[in-house]
C-alpha cells in the first residue's frame, strides 16, 4: 500500500471494546480464520466450527474482547484476560482478507497498553508456526515452563497442552 492510502485505511478504522451483542461477528471471525490451523492442530483436537457459539460465549464472560473496526464492519479480534499475576492474550484473530495489514499488530499493542500485569502470555499450537512468528516479531519469547504455565493459567485438555506452547512478554 502507498503512503496515502495507508493513511485513508488507518484514519476509516478503530479499535473498539466489544461485547454481547457482537457475539455474531466475533464468532464469523474467529472461525474464518482458524480455518488456517486446520493443519497445524492435531486432528483429534480440530473440529468444525474451530469455537462453537456457546464456547465463545461462555469465553466472553471470562474475558475482554476487542475489535478492529473499519467502515462499521468488525475485521479482527483479540481477548484478553488477567489471571492472578499474568495478562493471557486469547483468541487473536483476523479475517483472512485482512490478514498482514497491521491489524494483528495494532490489537496486540492495544492489550499490551490495557495490560495492569508486568507480562504477558499467549498460548498456542506449538505446529502453528506463522502464530509463533508473529509473536515472536512483537518480542515474545516460547517459555520452556509452558507445563507449568498452562496448569497454572489455562484450562484446556491434556491433548491441546500436549500440542500447545507457550510465549511471554514482560511489558
Amino acid at each position: 500500500m502507498n503512503l496515502l492510502k495507508l493513511k485513508w485505511y488507518y484514519a476509516s478504522a478503530m479499535i473498539r471494546k466489544l461485547s454481547g451483542k457482537d457475539a455474531p461477528a466475533i464468532y464469523h471471525i474467529i472461525n474464518q480464520a482458524a480455518v488456517a490451523y486446520k493443519s497445524a492442530i492435531p486432528a483429534d483436537c480440530y473440529h468444525e466450527p474451530y469455537m462453537p457459539e456457546k464456547e465463545l460465549r461462555h469465553e466472553m464472560k471470562n474475558m475482554t474482547f476487542f475489535g478492529w473496526e473499519e467502515a462499521a464492519n468488525l475485521v479482527g479480534v483479540i481477548g484478553y484476560q488477567p489471571v492472578k499475576d499474568m495478562t493471557l492474550i486469547r483468541h487473536a484473530y483476523v479475517l483472512p482478507d485482512y490478514q498482514r495489514t497491521g491489524i494483528g499488530t495494532r490489537l496486540l499493542d492495544h492489550i499490551r497498553q490495557m495490560s495492569k500485569t508486568k507480562c504477558l502470555l499467549v498460548g498456542t499450537w506449538a505446529d502453528a508456526t506463522w502464530a509463533i512468528n508473529f509473536y515472536q516479531k512483537h518480542g515474545f519469547k516460547l517459555l520452556t515452563d509452558k507445563d507449568k504455565l498452562l496448569n497454572i493459567y489455562w484450562d484446556i485438555p491434556q491433548r491441546q497442552a500436549e500440542t500447545s506452547v507457550v510465549l511471554g512478554i514482560n511489558i
